[in-house]
């Protein structure tokens, strides 16, 4: 049994500026992804928070929850002098069925050069470059949300309309110091990627 993570609606409400930062990295906002209603641990369903309420890398816990590795596919990306951010998507590997949609934000400096040439080679999932590589890592939980998505979420994730979802903000701290943001929304009910999404 999972130790409780601590995180209630007002911890996760409070929090709302940093996901609207992230999510302003290849979007308009919280608003055009969809509804964004800030959750306690207590208020996910159960198959959410097994996948979401936890301090571990979700490449590892949407494996072991699906029974299969997950690919990845970077949709955008951009690259400046010290910092890496994407927008990508991961699918089961058995099906290709999409997961989990996120936005990530790093730290370049300071990585060995060997990982930030994995992660900006798109070479697996970024939870498992960091795993590969032996970094010494701790994965914070910041935020739980509630999701009624937008188009711009139900595209990728394959969602039809009334599907409702789920999302996390985490930060994961590289030797002792603060260098990823992510914010990672998953399906517990995942259908194969639309071949008409604008995947490069």
């Amino acid at each position: 049994m999972p130790e409780p993570t601590g995180i209630t609606a007002e911890i996760s409400r409070s929090r709302w500026e940093d996901t609207e930062t992230l999510a302003q990295l290849f979007h308009d906002g919280l608003q055009n992804m969809g509804h964004f209603e800030p959750v306690g641990e207590q208020q996910l369903p159960s198959s959410y928070a097994t996948l979401l309420a936890h301090e571990d890398h979700m490449t590892v816990t949407l494996e072991a929850y699906f029974e299969t590795l997950v690919t990845l596919t970077v949709v955008r990306q951009t690259i400046e002098h010290d910092f890496y951010a994407r927008q990508s998507l991961l699918a089961r590997q058995s099906d290709g069925a999409v997961v989990q949609y996120g936005i990530v934000r790093l730290v370049t400096a300071g990585l060995p050069w060997e990982v930030r040439d994995a992660i900006q080679t798109h070479r697996g999932p970024l939870g498992r470059v960091l795993i590969r590589n032996n970094l010494l890592r701790h994965v914070e939980l910041r935020a739980l949300w509630r999701i009624e998505p937008t188009d711009e979420l139900r595209v990728p994730l394959a969602l039809e309309p009334d599907d409702v979802i789920y999302g996390r903000l985490a930060v994961i701290h590289l030797d002792g110091r603060r260098a990823v943001e992510v914010l990672e929304i998953v399906t517990d009910h995942p259908r194969p990627i639309p071949e008409v999404y604008p995947v490069p």
